[in-house]
């Protein structure tokens, strides 16, 4: 169906919760702010961290927006790496992809080298052509200076390519893209919510996702 599809990672193709709550909430106490519920973290999973600093305490500074990025590090990349797991079915449908031809691209706004680092613990590097993550683009979701560049580099045209996200921002980023989008459910965006976006299809998981793309198993 597509020549290319790119996913989002966090709550498309991985769970990183508790590693991500670790962070936030070091990061978060240390600025003097009360420790997050998981469920207020969880709402703010697929923004830069300096974003989700803001939306759980008002405060815009930039200084301490980078301080926060700074603490949060220490505590969750070590942690992510070790601990994220991919969904059920992920590692077959990105398989079941680069099997058919059909190239595979990664565009989060997690850092790509820690992406890079999770795919290789779980022996699932060799199934995904290209990860652009944070530090690779100047403008963030729903810009979609993320995607453009994937599609750039895998030599594919926006009308043969797909790109599956969990949040409005990731359905934006494909929508300003021109490209197609599917919403993958695993997430906390509910499905009404991508309704102005005209997906292409809504996926509770990624098994459906592989069967909706044709990839059985």
């Amino acid at each position: 169906m597509f020549k290319a599809v790119c996913f989002d990672f966090d709550y498309t193709l991985a769970d990183c919760t508790d590693s991500i709550v670790a962070g936030f909430c070091y990061g978060l106490t240390t600025l003097g702010w009360p420790a997050p519920t998981r469920d207020a973290v969880r709402n703010t999973v697929g923004y830069l961290l300096e974003d989700s600093y803001t939306m759980l305490t008002g405060d815009h500074d930039p200084q301490r927006q980078s301080k926060f990025r700074l603490l949060f590090t220490q505590v969750a990349r070590e942690r992510q790496v070790r601990e994220t797991e991919l969904f059920p079915g992920a590692r077959e449908l990105l398989h079941g992809l680069k099997a058919q031809g059909v190239k595979t691209a990664i565009v989060s706004t997690k850092r790509g080298d820690t992406i890079a680092a999770i795919l290789e613990r779980l022996e699932a590097a060799d199934d995904v052509d290209l990860v652009i993550g944070s530090a690779d683009v100047t403008r963030h979701k729903p810009d979609p200076e993320g995607l453009l560049a994937a599609m750039k580099r895998l030599e594919v045209r926006p009308e043969d390519t797909l790109f599956c996200g969990d949040t409005v921002l990731d359905a934006g980023a494909a929508q300003n893209a021109g490209c197609h989008f599917a919403a993958v459910l695993k997430g906390t965006t509910p499905a009404d919510a991508f309704a102005s976006f005209c997906p292409e299809h809504l996926s509770p998981d990624l098994r459906d996702l592989a069967q909706w793309l044709g990839i059985h198993f």
